[in-house]
């Protein structure tokens, strides 16, 4: 019994583990956006319009993930990296 309530309370948190390895960025010019598939710290980046997604990466912090984006994308208006977002301050720093 004890064996199937774990197994469950695991299969419930499936999804909140899976959704915490994602990071987005809404960049500040879309015409900067990569047409095709950009790996940046092993995150693999694609990106419709302004709004770009990744799965995966190195294990550092939001704000040098948002730092190497902006590095080869251009400025961001907003940053999350593995489920951390950054307040408006970071993003700023980001872009300078």
């Amino acid at each position: 019994m004890r064996a199937l309530i774990v197994a469950a309370a695991l299969f419930a948190a499936a999804p909140a583990l899976a959704q915490s390895n994602v990071s987005s960025a809404t960049l500040a010019d879309a015409s900067k956006a990569p047409a095709g598939r950009t790996i940046i710290d092993g995150a693999a980046w694609r990106c419709e319009g302004a709004t770009c997604t990744a799965t995966g990466g190195a294990s550092q912090t939001a704000v040098r993930a948002c730092r190497r984006v902006v590095a080869r994308f251009g400025q961001v208006s907003a940053f999350t990296y593995k489920g951390v977002a950054l307040t408006a301050e970071e993003v700023a720093a980001c872009n300078a």
